[in-house]
């Protein structure tokens, strides 16, 4: 799955000057998404036994694969709770997110 990239909105000065298909490729984000969310997940790379479920779930592709093991980018996290829910090891839990 490629990982979302941040680009610089490009303000347009015309009905004319809009793509023609959807409006922006898929993991186009003019900015970060980690500000409104009330939950994160904590990764305990200690527990990570790199199934990757985790990887596979989640939505907004937020878990990388580092190597055998997984690293989340908090970045694009919206905090849905998916990856620690498919976490069979206890690996990722939700905690509140510090505001």
């Amino acid at each position: 799955m490629p990982r979302p990239e941040i680009q610089k909105y490009k303000q347009h000065a015309d009905v004319s000057d809009y793509p023609k298909g959807t409006v922006a490729p898929a993991g186009y984000l003019v900015t970060d998404s980690s500000g409104w969310r009330s939950e994160r997940p904590a990764l305990d790379i200690n527990l990570c036994k790199g199934c990757f479920r985790c990887y596979l779930f989640c939505p907004d592709a937020s878990i990388e694969k580092l190597g055998k093991k997984v690293g989340i980018d908090l970045r694009f996290c919206k905090g849905c709770g998916i990856c620690s829910v498919e976490c069979k090891f206890g690996a990722i839990k939700m905690v509140k997110e510090n505001i």
